[in-house]
């Protein structure tokens, strides 16, 4: 599947999701019914029992989507994770943090916070969060320890897939969902610690309550379990096909899996409670369950479809050599020649370059990429100076470098620029942005913004609210600062907010669009102008075309002049949340509509292929680092 068709699955799996809870919380309550009843007789009683459970589930799952709300971060943190600061010095997490960064990147999407379980042995990783802006990718010290490169790049690969593809959207509100219908379990288990020592029929009543709630509780554990294992086993499939899509190598992914098999201690957790509420969301599985209730794929199988000869009796070999000598990762890095290498990266693309292109080729690339965009996203990150990214890396510079890239090369305009930024950002910010823009950001090749807002991302999000909702101002007032804002620059502006917007307040914007392509005809129209008369600049009739070739892909049966709106990028403001809100088959014939309109003569130059990009990162469309001509 591509990836407009993996949302779409994960759209279909929230609405199951909403159905299989229904017939737990039905269950349950008749479980409750007949347990009063059998001890009461009493309607009333029974009718009482059957409220007062609705109301402890739908309290249990509100409470639990509350505390949910801060996104990936704050269920990372909940789960035992530890935030990787980014100026650690332990080999073993600058690697992890190099290679979700080059991951990120290849991928079109922001770098996700880093938070690694110090005292969990066995591999395991998951990813939490409502969407890409509010990601959390949390990796076991196992992992970190018993994988090389190769081995932590397919593990990576494979929880972006579920940031990528609206999984982790889903695998969050299943955590509140499911808390909800294991809530008399839990009930029942704290009556039984801190009900002990009651005596007589009280203390009976008590002990007999307890029980009853631990018994139909077990109802709700055992539909938890089978809701996680319906949800979530075939998209652990379909990650590990994604991961080896953007890795190209079965290699890594299938000898992370073979270290879960052949080492003692797996993809186990310690933390059971963690386990159970996670397990749907976890690289491997973290409780040992039965198979029809596993919330993941049997191993043997998952490595089997990486390398259709594996014989699982090969885990027995491996598992007698690592109980003697168990895997360490960089020394195998080091012995495979995966460590950092020791070259300069090649030269970017000229500024005038060329690419030939058709609509379904980079609608096919959408948070799919190609085969070498691994590397060239490595390659990107190394062809920033090393102060450069370090100053991006790091919280308190974070904000500079960002102001830097809307800086304009005008000295009166940049001036102007900088008083809007003083007035809201004060004059420490606003000195430094502008030393950033004339010692290092002028150079600076167009190919290389995107990548050093993605690397600022993670630092950015962690500051104080007051202090980024400030900025979000400043960057506005910037681009406005003449009122003859490029598209480019403006898209790059509404990219930054909608992104920290977005991390701020995760669970407000997580949806699954459903809008149809005729309900939203006038912001298709305004779109496809602007970036018609953008691709095409003083050439209207060509514009022209390409503005009508763009519609005629999306709208076949309308006829909407062209008119490029005279406010000009400004009119934009109005589309992004309506075509946001697209259903995925729409969202896939909007992108091809888009590079319709950027290159009807299918050549897009270095500035186009960037505002492509920057569009559809704002519609949640993530395209690679760089476009290829192959999909």
């Amino acid at each position: 599947m591509n990836f407009f068709e993996q949302q779409a699955a994960a759209r279909r799996g929230s609405g199951r999701l909403v159905l299989l809870f229904a017939a737990a919380v039905a269950g349950i309550v008749l479980a409750v019914d007949a347990a009063v009843l059998l001890f009461t007789g009493s309607a009333g009683a029974t009718a009482a029992a059957s409220v007062l459970t609705l109301a402890v589930i739908g309290l249990g799952s509100l409470y639990r989507i509350a505390s949910l709300r801060g996104g990936g971060a704050a269920v990372a943190a909940q789960m035992g994770g530890t935030a990787i600061p980014e100026d650690t010095r332990d080999p073993s997490l600058r690697r992890l943090r190099n290679v979700v960064e080059e991951v990120a990147i290849a991928s079109g999407v922001p770098v996700p916070r880093l938070f690694v379980l110090e005292q969990e042995a066995g591999i395991n990783a998951f990813a939490a969060g409502y969407g890409p802006a509010d990601a959390a990718i949390a990796v076991t010290r196992g992992a970190l320890e018993r994988l090389n490169r190769d081995e932590l790049q397919g593990v990576v690969a494979h929880e972006f897939s579920h940031v990528l593809n609206g999984d982790m959207r889903l695998n969050i509100r299943l955590m509140g969902l499911l808390f909800g219908i294991m809530m008399l379990a839990l009930i029942g288990q704290r009556i039984l610690v801190y009900g002990r020592g009651g005596r007589g029929r009280d203390g009976q009543a008590l002990l007999l309550a307890a029980l009853v709630a631990m018994v139909v509780g077990g109802i709700g554990v055992f539909f938890g379990r089978l809701i996680k294992a319906g949800v979530s086993r075939q998209r652990e499939y379909l990650a590990d096909a994604s991961a080896v899509q953007f890795t190209r190598q079965t290699r890594g992914l299938a000898g992370a899996l073979k270290k879960i098999g052949g080492l003692q201690e797996g993809s186990r957790l310690n933390e059971r409670a963690d386990a159970e509420e996670v397990g749907h969301m976890l690289f491997g599985d973290g409780m040992a369950l039965s198979s029809w209730l596993a919330t993941h794929p049997p191993l043997a199988e998952r490595i089997r479809r990486l390398e259709p000869g594996f014989d699982s009796r090969q885990l027995q070999a491996l598992e007698a050599r690592w109980r003697a000598a168990p895997p360490d990762g960089l020394a195998e890095d080091a012995a495979l020649g995966l460590g950092p290498r020791d070259r300069s990266p090649p030269p970017l693309p000229a500024a005038d370059a060329r690419l030939a292109v058709t609509p379904p080729m980079v609608a096919g690339q959408v948070a799919a990429p190609a085969e070498d965009d691994y590397r060239r996203a490595h390659d990107l990150v190394e062809g920033l100076p090393a102060p450069l990214r370090e100053l991006a890396r790091a919280r308190a510079t974070a904000m500079p470098v960002l102001a830097a890239l809307l800086l304009d090369a005008d000295p009166a305009l940049a001036a102007r620029q900088r008083s809007e930024l003083v007035a809201r950002c004060g004059e420490a910010l606003a000195a430094q942005a502008c030393e950033l823009r004339r010692t290092g950001l002028e150079a600076l090749h167009p190919i290389q913004r995107l990548p050093l807002a993605a690397l600022a991302f993670p630092a950015l999000r962690q500051r104080p609210r007051p202090e980024l909702d400030a900025f979000l101002d400043a960057i506005e007032a910037m681009v406005h600062a003449d009122g003859q804002v490029s598209v480019f620059e403006y898209c790059l502006s509404k990219l930054l907010q909608v992104q920290v917007r977005e991390a701020l307040d995760p669970a407000r914007h997580a949806r699954f669009g459903r809008q149809k392509a005729p309900g939203v005809r006038a912001e298709f129209a305004i779109l496809l102008a602007v970036l018609a008369e953008a691709g095409h600049p003083g050439q209207p009739q060509q514009a022209q075309r390409a503005y009508l070739a763009g519609l005629q892909r999306v709208l076949p049966r309308d006829h909407l002049a062209y008119a490029p709106p005279a406010e000009g990028v400004r009119a934009l403001d109005a589309v992004w949340a309506p075509l946001d809100a697209l259903a995925p088959p729409a969202k896939q014939v909007l992108v091809e509509a888009l590079v319709d309109a950027v290159s009807h003569d299918g050549q897009l130059g270095v500035a186009e292929a960037e505002l492509l990009r920057t569009v559809c990162a704002l519609l949640h469309c993530p395209l690679p680092a760089l476009l290829t001509d192959s999909p």
